[in-house]
């Protein structure tokens, strides 16, 4: 998808490669408030709609962490399963949550993201356990789904790596961003993804659009403050405790107290997308050769 400037959007790799920002960090700041128990409505009311079988809801969610899904589940094959294989398997896991949102309880303290790695888990256990099978010549009953109760978080069966939460957390801000782009006006996002995604001048910005430098002022302001609004959105909705609220200071979006702190909110942004996208294009790297090998 393209733009009026025909540059291309979040939906797909950007034209060029947004500015690094290796060095540049965010000051110490006021934390994010953060809701505590019982859970945040827009988490308890996301729980509902997936245990209803919101279509939209599973949607939601396989776009968010589906691709992280593949890649947790290509790192651990370690090159035993193809490209087609990892695909299945991210989708039978979406299958096997469906089958077990109504056992989830996200009052008990532990990330939706670390159970839905259990189930990943869980599902490509499966998928080995029938190939070593299929090698002995016999079958093999397939592990009941009540015995993700071991792997629940908290046991000592699930124990996702600091890639994984990484592309967890990388995986909310980029749904934040894709719906920056879908609820921004077109020329508002079109300068929050010049200025900062890409990392050009104020004045190229406003060359580029034909706008003068106090527009682009503020239609920067305009994404940013909605961004804001959209990040607290998203992690209400994706975040079961208080240690995922915290990521969002930590890594230097959260909630911004005064004006002074917009350029370091701005370069936080900018560094997470420009991980976003170097990962992006590393996987694509990756699919290519698995496709051609498989």
């Amino acid at each position: 998808m393209r733009t009026a400037t025909g540059a291309r959007t979040l939906q797909g790799r950007p034209d060029s490669p947004p500015r690094s920002t290796e060095g540049h960090r965010r000051p110490p700041q006021a934390p994010t408030t953060v809701p505590h128990s019982p859970l945040h409505d827009l988490t308890t009311s996301f729980i509902g709609r997936l245990r209803a079988r919101d279509g939209a809801a599973w949607f939601e969610l396989w776009e968010i962490f589906g691709p992280v899904l593949r890649a947790q589940l290509s790192r651990w094959g370690r090159g035993r399963i193809g490209f087609e294989t990892v695909q299945d398997l991210s989708q039978d896991t979406m299958v096997a949550l469906a089958s077990a949102i109504d056992r989830h309880d996200p009052s008990r303290g532990a990330r939706f993201s670390t159970w839905l790695l259990a189930i990943a888990k869980y599902t490509l256990g499966d998928e080995m356990d029938k190939r070593g099978a299929l090698k002995r010549g016999g079958g093999v009953k397939p592990l009941p789904l009540d015995a993700l109760g071991g792997l629940e978080p908290g046991s000592k069966g699930a124990s996702p790596d600091a890639a994984y939460e990484l592309e967890v957390f990388d995986a909310k801000v980029e749904a934040a961003l894709r719906r920056l782009e879908r609820d921004a006006e077109l020329l508002d996002f079109e300068t929050f993804r010049m200025r900062v995604l890409e990392g050009r001048s104020g004045r190229k910005v406003a060359d580029s659009l034909g706008t003068s430098e106090p527009t682009v002022s503020r239609r920067l302001a305009r994404s940013r403050t909605r961004l804001q609004e959209i990040l607290f959105e998203v992690f209400a909705q994706f975040s079961f405790t208080d240690e995922e609220w915290s990521e969002l200071d930590r890594n230097g979006i959260g909630r911004i107290p005064n004006k002074t702190e917009d350029a370091s909110f701005d370069e936080a942004v900018a560094e997470i997308y420009a991980r976003i996208t170097a990962r992006r294009a590393s996987e694509t790297a990756h699919l290519d050769r698995a496709r051609h090998s498989d």
